[in-house]
């Protein structure tokens, strides 16, 4: 099936993985650089454990700022677990909507921010969608299996460096569990009014504490696990100080 097919499955009938961490499941563009040094993130959890689902769109500045866009509050989206390493955190409404099958625009009235993405499987992505169906559902939580498809996922995708477990910036650990991928295969996207250009690798590669945002554009559907907030290892900051 097409993406949108398989999202609107999704939001039709949320089912959130079993545990006793906090968990996700979802979809999103795991991070899209633009050579102008400008870096766009999305993450759509139908399910959540932690409160009501969410949309987040994540903006870093060629200068390194990144700021959080979210439409509920920043204590129960990706602020709770990045927000350490932001400039800022934004409750605002966010705006999806599939254009078609395999292209979906994002809007953010207040930022203001126009963003297309048309996504695509490849070879790789196909290639990596099967080695993860083989996988049983025990080894998407196994530390040495997460390892080596971190390894592996890098040069197959041409992606630089994937973390798919570590330390976000605000101290929790987590572990990303995307089950079906493709490639983000064109997109346009302006933000304050400023056009992004084309999309394209950024020097050095940024990443959020363990999380390594991808090279290339990669759509995902998948999982996310987090610990449990504890205040007495984890940062309760929302933006950078």
């Amino acid at each position: 099936m097409q993406p949108r097919e398989l999202i609107e499955q999704l939001e039709a009938h949320p089912v959130l993985p079993s545990g006793t961490d906090e968990r996700f499941n979802g979809y999103g563009v795991m991070g899209l650089p633009f050579r102008s040094g400008h870096i766009l993130a999305l993450r759509r959890f139908s399910a959540t454990s932690i409160g009501p689902g969410y949309t987040s769109v994540w903006h870093r500045a060629p200068n390194g700022d990144w700021i959080f866009y979210t439409n509920v509050g920043a204590s129960v989206s990706c602020p709770r677990y990045y927000g350490a390493a932001a400039r800022d955190a934004v409750e605002t409404p966010i705006d999806l909507e599939w254009l078609a099958s395999d292209r979906l625009h994002v809007r953010i009235a207040v930022a203001p921010l126009e963003w297309d993405v048309t996504v695509a499987p490849t070879p790789a992505t196909r290639l990596m969608n099967f080695m993860g169906s083989v996988l049983p559902g025990s080894a998407w939580r196994n530390s040495t299996v997460l390892s080596a498809m971190s390894l592996v996922a890098g040069p197959i995708l041409r992606a630089g460096r994937v973390g798919l477990q570590g330390a976000a910036p605000n101290g929790q650990h987590f572990i990303a569990n995307p089950k079906l991928i493709w490639a983000v295969v064109a997109t346009r996207a302006r933000v304050a009014g400023e056009d992004l250009g084309p999309a394209g690798p950024v020097e050095p590669q940024a990443h959020l504490g363990d999380f390594w945002i991808p090279q290339r554009g990669i759509f995902a559907i998948g999982e996310a696990f987090f610990d449990a907030f504890d205040p007495s290892r984890h940062s309760a900051s929302f933006v950078h100080s």
